[in-house]
């Protein structure tokens, strides 16, 4: 952002003399770039100029100060209206501030000091709301379809309308897929195409929030609600206000809470652990899940009547070996990526290469690929990626385990922290695909530390 550009100033005082002592006074700052006029009329006039500060005699030949400030805010309710009188009715003070006015000045000794640090801390404030909306412009466009969705298979094009047919309403979100797909990514461009994208995107894993802690950490609760409440707690909810609330993981979701997520999601509104009063949320819900809703419906696990109030529009993400040449286009995507983040020489993907990535299942999708990329952009001692640079989980993984003789609980605790990184730490995941109990990672983990 350009903090040199002039910042402009309209002073609209028909008194000719206190006209020209307030373009005086602020004619201080170099920068300010200040047109006076005598007349209501004349300053709306001139509105598209685009001002981004009116400094505004309450009492006008041809309109009253308040029928100014409507005029101004009705044209453009971002420029700021510092109100300037010898009025000092504290009734029409309130009623101007009401309607919009920035700050009311009585003309008096002090007038030029209070009218400087008026101005000044509203360009301070309009250089963080500058800031802001630009930041918001660069998490859009990293958001954006084309952005999230890289590819032109026709998986990808029915994602792409999907996500484009969730962003005009606010409907609940069901996206599924394999760990890897990015149904975080998928869920984030929903959030920040949508009428919701000025508000904030809060995620929540599930799985990764221990089963006593998951009530507070989406309700919130009060200061001596249980041990260890030191104070009142703001909750997930409440925090998505006027935004999104992504549940990554819902199928973990205990089926004891299942219930009091219903009632929150049909009422609108929750009650902090420790509290009888209810706050009313008005926030959007996707969820993700990479297992089958209906299936852990059947099997006791997850509520009918829960699964039909967020199923919503489903979006099932592909695997990326189901994706064909999306895999290179990906990888010349990341390869792209990961070169200028690391101001290191463009590099290319040889057709050898192109087609082992063709080759290879990818059981963990897009993730895995980003990873493999970036670790064969790292290797790769010339201007191109081959097919020598790619190292997958598999056999290469197998090769640098068995490297160097360890004991088997050394191994054992190597593949398990390779699958704990592999899965985001979900350990009831990872207790899933090694086919062994909760409880003994735990027991791993600690025996690790000790």
């Amino acid at each position: 952002m350009d903090t040199s550009k002039s910042f402009k100033i309209f002073v609209v005082e028909d008194d000719d003399w206190y006209n020209r002592l307030l373009v005086h006074n602020l004619s201080l700052i170099p920068d300010y770039d200040i047109e006076s006029f005598t007349s209501g009329k004349d300053c709306i006039k001139n509105l598209n100029k685009e001002p981004d500060v009116i400094t505004l005699d309450y009492r006008l030949p041809d309109m009253k100060g308040l029928e100014v400030l409507k005029e101004i805010k009705a044209i453009n309710e971002d420029i700021q209206v510092v109100l300037i009188s010898e009025q000092d009715d504290i009734e029409v003070v309130v009623e101007l501030l009401k309607h919009g006015a920035y700050d009311y000045i009585v003309k008096s000794s002090d007038v030029k000091e209070r009218l400087l640090n008026t101005v000044n801390n509203i360009r301070q404030g309009s250089r963080l709301k500058k800031e802001i909306v630009s930041l918001r412009q660069e998490v859009k466009k990293k958001y954006s379809y084309q952005n999230t969705i890289i590819g032109n298979s026709p998986a990808a094009e029915k994602i792409f309308s999907l996500i484009e047919k969730a962003t005009r309403t606010n409907i609940s979100v069901t996206i599924t897929g394999e760990t890897g797909t990015g149904k975080e990514l998928v869920a984030k461009a929903i959030h920040y195409n949508s009428t919701r994208a000025k508000k904030p995107f809060i995620p929540v894993n599930v799985a990764a929030i221990p089963k006593d802690l998951i009530e507070s950490e989406l309700f919130g609760h009060e200061k001596g609600a249980f041990t260890g409440a030191s104070s009142r707690r703001i909750g997930k909810f409440e925090e998505a206000n006027g935004g999104t609330l992504f549940l990554d993981e819902m199928a973990e979701m205990d089926i004891a809470l299942q219930a009091k997520l219903l009632r929150a999601l049909q009422e609108k509104e929750i009650t902090r652990i420790g509290s009888n009063e209810t706050v009313k949320t008005n926030c959007r819900i996707i969820i993700a899940t990479n297992k089958n809703l209906i299936e852990e419906v059947n099997a006791g696990n997850f509520r009918q009547d829960l699964y039909y109030r967020l199923f919503g529009l489903p979006i099932e993400l592909p695997p990326l070996r189901e994706r064909g040449n999306d895999v290179v286009i990906l990888a010349k995507h990341f390869i792209q990526n990961f070169c200028k983040e690391n101001q290191l020489e463009e590099k290319t993907l040889s057709s050898s290469a192109s087609k082992r990535l063709l080759s290879y299942s990818f059981p963990g999708n897009i993730r895995e690929l980003k990873s493999v990329i970036e670790l064969a952009a790292t290797l790769s001692d010339t201007d191109e990626i081959t097919e020598d640079n790619l190292m997958f989980g598999g056999q290469n993984m197998l090769d640098s385990l068995l490297t160097e003789e360890r004991t088997l609980r050394e191994y054992n605790l190597e593949i398990l922290n390779r699958f704990l990184e592999k899965y985001d730490n979900n350990i009831k995941l990872v207790a899933e695909k090694l086919d062994i109990g909760v409880a003994t990672i735990y027991r791993m983990l600690k025996e690790e530390r000790n």
